[in-house]
């Protein structure tokens, strides 16, 4: 794909998640990594809904702003998953509000946040870890990213959002939706005793359709 195609789609995807109020006001944040080694990322400030292809940041394999407006803050969270997850082509980062919700709740399992509720949070998303609340655009949160080995695709950050990658931009958007409406429904159901899948109904959706449960670098 090229480079004009790939601008094209993170200012397509960004309007349709910021229409369907996903991420709200001037939040959340969209980076493809290129063949070169280098990214396009959205701009710091900038509204996913009203996003300029031209106006991306460019960055260097390095992580040197190369061309466009300056990137978005959360850039330690992007390169994070790009390090540990050898398949990662695009990272996209939401405030979206049931994802957050679930993250402030006290009985998260930080290794497991959301139960399997539905085939399709399996299959596109496995399983999502927890982490602990860090100030945004703080280094160290891809420090906690890294510790996760690289064996999670899709993450919540405390009281903050979630953060998913993928081996192309589509696949990390899909699995960020399901993730938001994973949250949703656990939301909805937890007070309930929810019926949720089986340990075989989940390894047969994990080895037929799931990502991979550890994708790290060599």
């Amino acid at each position: 794909m090229t480079e004009t195609r790939i601008r094209d789609q993170i200012c397509q995807f960004g309007r349709s998640l910021f229409e369907r109020g996903l991420t709200p006001g001037s939040s959340g944040n969209i980076s493809v990594r290129l063949d070169d080694g280098g990214w396009l990322v959205t701009p710091t400030n900038a509204s996913l809904g009203f996003l300029d292809p031209a106006r991306l940041s460019r960055l260097s394999g390095s992580g040197r702003v190369m061309s466009g407006d300056a990137p978005t803050k959360e850039i330690p969270l992007h390169a994070a998953l790009y390090e540990t997850r050898r398949s990662a082509r695009a990272v996209v980062h939401l405030h979206c509000a049931h994802c957050v919700a679930v993250s402030m709740l006290p009985e998260i399992d930080p290794k497991s946040a959301l139960p399997p509720l539905t085939p399709y949070y399996i299959m596109r998303c496995g399983q999502t870890a927890l982490l602990p609340y860090y100030r945004p655009g703080d280094a160290a949160v891809g420090d906690a990213i890294r510790g996760l080995g690289g064996h999670y695709s899709c993450v919540l950050l405390s009281n903050h959002g979630p953060v998913v990658a993928g081996d192309t931009l589509e696949a990390a958007v899909f699995a960020t939706e399901e993730l938001e409406e994973t949250a949703k429904l656990y939301l909805m159901t937890r007070s309930m005793n929810p019926r949720v899948l089986t340990s075989e109904q989940v390894n047969d959706l994990s080895v037929t359709f799931g990502p991979s449960k550890s994708d790290t670098s060599p």
